[in-house]
């Protein structure tokens, strides 16, 4: 066994090399290394590789030297080097920062406790009666972190990050189909956020997996009535979404209540959205550029200046506009005949794109760490959200800044985020709090905070709770038994599919928030309390038929 102690190399003849996960414990497991083997492998901690599907965390490891010839002049040279404790992973640093200074900690979770949440949060929706039976039988000590695994490998992952994500950005504007597939093709891959914002910001209408990222621009390019192009209305949602910061206010002067964020900030963002439009020669989400000639002035309405500039990300220095000689602007020229519009050769959006998703670009990486802690745990460090800024920092900005720079070091590895998060204690806590008095500011993660359903999760938690989504897979499956042909079972799907989607519908109108609203903390409704009590598909749930719950607690009582 070779423990996470730092040896001196030495010559290499007569050496083997071993690896060591970095697991935050002294006693992780060694392995040998084969011949010409990267030393920069990612293995679990008993020095077998990581079942693909599995998202096992990205760690680096430690390499060592051990004298082949006997123990004794390992340990020779063990003796005299200065013994380096392992790095610990990140959901360890996680409850280390949260728990400094607490004499007490909060309780953790009872297993069915976790499991419910763990399932809303990572498939969306409640686990079956079995998969509570199996898993509070289960005697095994590491099983949450299987379950944890096991639910990251669930097909239901993809869905439900799709549909928190859509959420998260379209905010209910409405949705397309090829949008749709953007998401669910980008979870089920487990795509990098960088990746997955530079398809949105600069999106390519030739790489059919990733062209509905377009209805990210599109949609909200869209007309609405009498009124114009809302390019004030994106340029906020740019700079809301993807880093953080709500400069709405700052267009027409420096924002008066926040001293953070100036109006050369938002002219800045605005002029690389300005000369956008929707392509009207696709049949798909696509999104094309007019040729930008000069800077973009502005000026504040409190003070009479005329000023100019380029684009400009914020806290980066504005873009030199490049210009060309008249008819060589476009790198793709226009087409009369197919509609094509044609490509500038300078395009403010593949520069947005680019200066977005840099590593070193920290609002972007605090501004998605923050939103992911968010759907998490319940509650933002830095909130409302869309406000970072110097007079509202984080409750706690050591573990904001560590979640951002080990993120960005992961490469943006969201589903790595999310079971480190899912991993530590902090997530795991009980929610019931033990005592009187309030929970607030630094001992705010004493606890777990309650959590408001989404639409969409209780829609799926309903369905499986009253045994109804069984039904509609079981009729699924039997219309196709019973058909003949491609063309049939190729409906089948389409069949439960719209059936779903029907009865979603209903439930995002009752519950969801109107467009363009976040949906952030608990909103209560009459229109929500009427709709369980009324609703026609809620009834006829609640009838006995077929299996469904109520006729199996019917057939309880006789």
């Amino acid at each position: 066994m070779v423990f996470g102690l730092q040896v001196k190399r030495g010559k290499e003849s007569g050496f083997r090399y071993f690896t060591v996960l970095n697991c935050g414990s002294i006693g992780c497991p060694a392995r040998e290394m084969n011949p010409g083997e990267s030393r920069n492998q990612t293995w679990d901690g008993f020095g077998r590789k990581p079942v693909e599907g599995v998202g096992l965390m990205k760690q680096r490891t430690r390499t060592f030297l051990v004298a082949r010839g006997g123990l004794a002049l390992a340990l020779l040279v063990l003796a005299f080097e200065t013994p380096l404790p392992a790095q610990q992973s990140l959901h360890q640093q996680i409850d280390a920062l949260l728990q400094a200074g607490r004499q007490e900690q909060g309780a953790l979770s009872t297993d069915a406790e976790f499991l419910r949440r763990i399932s809303l949060d990572l498939v969306g929706q409640i686990p079956t009666a079995e998969e509570v039976r199996t898993f509070l039988e289960d005697k095994s000590a590491d099983k949450r972190v299987q379950r944890i695994d096991q639910l990251l490998a669930d097909r239901r992952y993809a869905r439900a990050m799709r549909e928190k994500f859509h959420v998260m950005l379209m905010e209910r504007r409405g949705d397309d189909p090829e949008w749709q597939a953007f998401l669910r093709d980008a979870f089920t891959q487990n795509r990098s956020w960088t990746s997955m914002v530079r398809s949105m910001l600069n999106p390519d209408e030739k790489a059919e997996q990733t062209r509905g990222s377009a209805f990210f621009l599109t949609k909200r390019l869209e007309k609405y009535g009498q009124n114009p192009t809302d390019y004030p209305g994106l340029t906020r949602d740019i700079g809301r979404l993807f880093l953080g910061v709500d400069l709405q206010c700052a267009q027409c002067h420096d924002h008066l209540f926040i001293d953070d964020y100036k109006q050369l900030d938002f002219q800045g963002m605005y002029a690389f959205t300005l000369n956008t439009f929707i392509r009207g020669d696709t049949k798909f989400p696509a999104i094309g550029e007019k040729v930008m000639k000069k800077p973009l002035e502005f000026q504040s309405v409190f003070i009479q200046e005329k000023k100019m500039t380029g684009p400009r990300l914020v806290g980066r220095d504005a873009v030199e506009i490049a210009t060309f000689e008249k008819d060589q602007e476009f790198a793709q020229p226009p087409d009369k005949k197919t509609g094509f519009p044609g490509k500038p050769k300078f395009s403010p959006l593949s520069l947005l794109a680019e200066q977005m998703t840099t590593q070193d670009n920290e609002r972007f990486s605090r501004n998605i760490a923050n939103r992911i802690w968010y759907l998490m745990l319940g509650k933002g460090l830095v909130y409302p959200l869309d406000l970072h800024h110097g007079d509202n920092p984080p409750t706690h900005p050591e573990l904001l800044s560590l979640l951002a720079r080990q993120f960005a070091e992961h490469d943006f590895d969201i589903k790595w985020l999310i079971r480190e998060i899912a991993l530590s204690e902090s997530y795991q806590r009980s929610g019931v709090l033990v005592g009187a008095g309030k929970i607030t500011g630094k001992r705010a993660y004493e606890i777990f905070a309650e959590k408001p359903l989404s639409s969409e999760q209780l829609c799926w938690s309903m369905l499986r709770a009253t045994g109804e989504l069984s039904l509609l897979k079981k009729s699924g499956d039997n219309l196709k038994k019973d058909s003949d042909g491609d063309a049939a079972e190729a409906a089948e799907p389409q069949t439960v599919e719209q059936q779903l989607e029907a009865i979603h519908e209903k439930f995002r109108v009752a519950y969801a928030n109107p467009p363009r609203e976040p949906e952030g903390e608990f909103a209560p409704s009459v229109r929500a309390a009427l709709f369980v009590l009324n609703n026609d598909t809620v009834l006829e749930w609640l009838k006995p038929r077929d299996g469904n719950l109520v006729d199996r607690l019917v057939g309880l009582e006789s």
